[in-house]
């Protein structure tokens, strides 16, 4: 299920609350084992992913993507750096095309959006500086 899609952005970022919280870089190679690791959650999922409170026994590559980042923003959550780290390179590596992960808590309740249009640009602020007058430059 490895995608070999060009890989336009090298960059996944994930937003929590407005605040990138990870940016993953596609251009770092992945040690064999942390592949392995993942080819074993595909086959984890092929047995069924729970979603919005049902069990998805066939789950397509959007349930699988959506599994995969609630996982992410689970175990960002519970500071949880390892499940973090396989679940971001998971949705960074099997979909390239991703550029953000979303999360706002919205409602008392967290929302996770899936971007692949727009990379994540921060916020900056911006100050306005009042000129000084001629006799202040002296």
């Amino acid at each position: 299920m490895i995608s070999h899609e060009p890989v336009s952005d090298p960059m996944l970022t994930v937003v929590i609350n407005g605040e990138a919280v990870i940016e993953y870089d596609r251009r770092k190679p992945l040690d064999p084992r942390q592949q392995l690791f993942l080819d074993r959650m595909d086959r984890d999922m092929d047995r069924g992913v729970h979603l919005d409170g049902h069990l998805e026994s066939s789950p397509d590559i959007l349930a699988r993507a959506r599994f995969m980042a609630n996982s992410l923003i689970e175990a960002l959550d519970m500071q949880n750096d390892g499940t973090a780290a396989a679940t971001c390179a998971y949705l960074a590596l099997r979909f390239p095309g991703l550029k953000q992960v979303r999360a706002d808590k919205k409602d008392g309740q967290m929302h996770i959006d899936l971007i692949f249009d727009r990379p994540h640009v921060p916020a900056q602020t911006v100050q306005f500086v009042r000129p000084r007058g001629k006799d202040e430059l002296h």
